[in-house]
């Protein structure tokens, strides 16, 4: 409760965009998902705090800096600014955008590792093991795939590097029963299930949290060769941005703020919210937030865009063909409770012409245009209807408006944002249904159902007003031009075009300008070299029974992501005939996430799922490798559907 205002409190927070590169539309989602829950918050009457930011240290960004020739500093300040213009751009409502460059939170990270290195929580050790030079990664023997790196399929070499621990043990039992106990705690439950199943329950390793091989990081105060690794920098933002004091002099709007009630977070990023940074928290004796929402990707699925170089969606070019509350209503009411979401210049371009022009856009406009032409853009409630259907009708309608705000608002509760907006379009739905069971153009040819028509306007106008008041925060600018038009007693003289149809062919043809697609490069001349060629070890002969059970399938890669916390490690989503598979691959030398998308690809369907760097990857990607260690992946030489058999 916020004792100056005596409205409840509610803190909730974003996770922290890296700043390695421009974001794509499904990292623009999880914003525009927080400033609705933010808006729908307020509007309840909660002082709402709403927090997001970026996250600036680690290795990639000293080495994109290097390559670019300027100071990691520089670059990030670059993509910072870049990524705030995006949210800015979104008309999202944030109340702090927090960097960990800056002086306040770099000082608290340093203080927090020194109280939580003198408590006996940190402690300097080593890796040992067997150490993959190209990944900076250690690995057991355990780990290795055909002894090989489990991230780039390359040799290892015994090696031992040190650096400093966080004792993740010592908290484990205390976490598995606060998750018992506040079933809440993790959304959805199968978020929580995978987080217990796979990781608590079978037992927590120590966590490394410094690192030697880079200098782009916050210094450990004690010991500066070593910098602090990328959770315990990032994840602790939720409390700095706050004012949060490891010295015991935290500000007050720390103290009225923590716990957060919503931490806001992608699938991808669960595990370090749930088990990292709740035992941080203990370690710490700070209460732990009341709930972290893993939410599902937004994955691209248009394969017509794919086949141009570097193709990936994102919010500001989205922006131009269709505005800013196109796109909000797009991402939120596309993206399922729990399950992946699929965006395309299609599928947009559907929804703008049926949802957005036509049952929003056009009922608003044709209710102004018909209060304006038969009462003049005023009409009061004459409570007028003469017969059993017209009272029923009249009385659905009602109900309809009357139930929707409730429904809304328990839809909001359980965070299930896309069911809330389909709600508020029934609502709008029901209004164009309303239409035509009233016919308004055939009451104003009867001078004696004057009074009726007057009062079925008066009845479309005040519930669209209720529609546009729950629109508000999913759609903040079309709710004002929704209100503006419908005034305060008068309508507006002219309807304004809320949403205009589009072409999809028009549309298409603008996306293919801005994207042409990539020619192939040329093939090299047969005759101007000695073609080269490679031996490898054979492996022991196999039946062709043993051939029979692997099922190779082309593959479409409709989205690719990469694995945070892994230098080599991508994630692809996979189409396979109708449906779509998680696949890990060590290839983010070779190719970039943006590159994968829309690629057709030789999958190995059957393999037996496996968790590389924490995420399930349920199949392989074939790759060629030459002498050097380059990676091609395997493509059909004829354009084939995704699904079909590799014989």
């Amino acid at each position: 409760m916020c004792n100056k205002c005596d409205k409840p409190k509610y803190y909730m927070t974003t996770a922290i965009a890296y700043t390695s590169g421009k974001p794509h539309i499904g990292n623009t989602y999880e914003i525009v998902l927080a400033d609705a829950i933010a808006r729908y918050k307020r509007s309840q009457g909660y002082d709402v705090f709403f927090q997001t930011g970026t996250d600036e240290h680690g290795q990639k960004i000293e080495l994109k800096a290097q390559e670019a020739g300027i100071t990691p500093k520089e670059f990030v300040d670059n993509v910072a600014g870049e990524i705030q213009r995006i949210w800015d751009m979104m008309n999202t409502s944030y109340d702090k955008f927090i960097r960990t460059t800056d002086a306040d939170h770099e000082k608290q990270v340093q203080k927090i590792f020194k109280k939580l290195y003198e408590q006996g929580d940190i402690y300097k050790g080593s890796y040992e093991g067997l150490y993959c030079t190209p990944c900076e990664s250690f690995w057991t023997e355990s780990q290795l795939v055909d002894g090989k790196c489990p991230d780039c399929g390359r040799e290892v070499k015994p090696a031992k590097e040190e650096a400093y621990f966080f004792r993740m043990s010592k908290y484990a039992d205390r976490l598995i029963e606060h998750i018992n106990t506040h079933p809440e705690f993790i959304q959805p439950v199968s978020r929580k299930n995978e987080m217990m199943n796979n990781f608590l329950l079978p037992g927590l390793q120590d966590l490394c949290v410094s690192r030697t091989s880079f200098t782009w990081g916050i210094p450990v105060e004690f010991d500066p060769k070593h910098v602090t690794y990328v959770w315990l920098d990032a994840l602790t933002n939720y409390i700095t941005g706050i004012g949060y004091d490891c010295d015991g002099e935290s500000t007050e709007q720390f103290k009225k703020n923590w716990p957060a009630d919503l931490h806001l977070i992608g699938k991808d990023i669960i595990r370090f919210h749930t088990i990292y940074w709740p035992i941080f928290l203990m370690a710490l004796d700070l209460p732990l937030p009341k709930q972290i929402f893993g939410h599902p990707w937004l994955l691209q699925g248009d394969g017509k865009m794919s086949k141009s170089k570097g193709n990936v969606l994102y919010a500001d070019e989205l922006v131009d063909f269709f505005g800013v509350d196109a796109v909000r209503y797009f991402v939120l009411h596309e993206m399922p409770f729990e399950n992946d979401g699929v965006i395309s210049w299609e599928l947009m371009v559907e929804r703008m012409n049926s949802d957005l022009a036509n049952t929003l856009g056009n009922l608003v406009n044709r209710t102004i245009s018909m209060t304006n032409k038969y009462f003049g853009g005023v009409v009061t409630d004459k409570g007028v209807a003469d017969t059993d259907e017209e009272r029923a009708v009249d009385a659905d309608l009602k109900a309809v408006v009357e139930k929707t705000p409730k429904t809304v608002d328990a839809k909001m509760d359980d965070l299930r944002v896309a069911d809330a907006i389909t709600e508020i379009f029934n609502l709008f739905k029901r209004c164009n249904k309303y239409i035509d069971e009233t016919m308004p153009w055939a009451l104003a040819k009867d001078e004696a159902k004057k009074d009726r028509l007057e009062t079925v306007l008066y009845n479309l106008i005040a519930s669209i007003k209720a529609g546009a008041k729950l629109l508000e925060s999913f759609m903040p600018e079309t709710s004002e031009r929704i209100f503006a038009q419908l005034g305060d007693g008068k309508v507006t003289e002219k309807p304004e075009i809320l949403f205009a149809r589009l072409d999809i062919n028009e549309v298409l043809k603008k996306v293919e300008e801005l994207h042409p697609p990539v020619a192939e490069e040329e093939a090299a001349d047969e005759g101007s070299a000695e073609e080269t060629v490679i031996d490898i070890e054979a492996k022991p002969e196999i039946t062709f029974e043993d051939f029979g059970k692997m099922q190779f399938q082309v593959g479409e890669i409709i989205a690719c992501e990469e694995v945070k916390k892994s230098k080599k490690l991508l994630c692809s989503q996979v189409k396979i005939g109708s449906q779509v598979k998680q696949i890990v691959s060590g290839i983010k030398a070779h190719y970039t996430a943006e590159e994968m998308v829309g690629k057709k690809v030789m999958v190995l369907v059957n393999l037996k799922p496996a968790r590389l760097a924490g995420v399930l990857s349920e199949g392989m990607l074939l790759c060629a490798e030459d002498a050097d260690g380059n990676l091609a992946l395997m493509t059909p030489e004829k354009a084939m559907p995704a699904g079909a058999e590799i014989c």
